[in-house]
């Protein structure tokens, strides 16, 4: 009998409030290692906050606050003793619009998050990681002639890539996107899809997406959420083919959202 998949992130019994706004209630999710898990829901269902909640930046908003567990490798996220500035060097995030730091260059846009996180280092060793990472980003062909220009001359989806590039600088185990590609034309969604593809061999990915199309082509497990509810969790294929839930039916016809 073959054994079950790791989890990476179990949540269990996770409640999200906005002071007393009760945004995401009593999620359970058991999210598998090097896989790619898509949130998908209207506007306003809760899924970019139950995002957030996984690195902890959900509490980064005044009055915010979560009950309930996370669990990352078995650690969880939401202990006292923990720090969360820990947990979002293990966790990091790619948001909606690229967000490449304006000021620095494309080569410093890398190695900020390891010169926040690191001692000093040698310049040699800096450069092979901004380089792996820049390869990782399939970005580094692109840009390996002008690493001291300014990041914000990038095209939309290559400030993606740069900042994703930044993302996995720093060896996370997860990386969550926020709809990495709602900003993006056709072909720059299809080399970030390309890419998640590619990631996912080494990191956890979860991504939320308004478009089906795009939860259908890239997750491995989609998770369909409604008015803070988590209403069907199961693999990609069956979710959009065969849901139990008539509610996840109707949301992913087309026939509401």
């Amino acid at each position: 009998m073959a054994a079950a998949p790791q989890a990476c992130i179990e949540v269990s019994d996770l409640n999200l409030y906005y002071g007393s706004f009760l945004a995401v209630q009593d999620v359970n999710m058991r999210i598998e290692r090097n896989k790619a898990t898509a949130l998908i829901g209207a506007s306003g269902c809760g899924k970019s906050t139950f995002l957030r909640s996984l690195n902890r930046m959900h509490e980064l908003v005044p009055s915010a606050r979560a009950e309930g567990h996370v669990t990352l490798e078995g650690d969880d996220i939401y202990a006292a003793s923990i720090d969360p500035v820990s947990i979002r060097r293990k966790v990091g995030m790619v948001f909606q619009a690229p967000n490449p730091f304006p000021t620095m260059s494309i080569y410093d846009n890398v190695a900020a998050g390891i010169k926040l996180n690191s001692h000093r280092m040698k310049k040699s060793d800096l450069d092979v990681i901004v380089e792996r990472s820049l390869r990782g980003a399939n970005l580094w062909e692109e840009v390996q002639g002008r690493l001291g220009k300014s990041g914000s001359g990038l095209s939309g989806g290559q400030q993606q890539r740069l900042c994703i590039a930044r993302a996995i600088a720093v060896e996370p185990e997860v990386i969550l996107m926020d709809e990495p590609c709602s900003a993006l034309d056709p072909v720059a969604t299809l080399r970030i899809e390309e890419l998640i593809d590619e990631l996912k061999q080494r990191y956890t990915i979860v991504i939320v997406t308004h478009n089906m199309q795009q939860a259908a082509r890239v997750a491995d497990e989609t998770a369909f959420m409604l008015n803070g509810e988590l209403v069907e969790f199961g693999p990609t294929e069956r979710i959009f083919t065969s849901p139990e839930d008539s509610r996840t039916e109707e949301y992913v016809t087309g026939k509401f959202g």
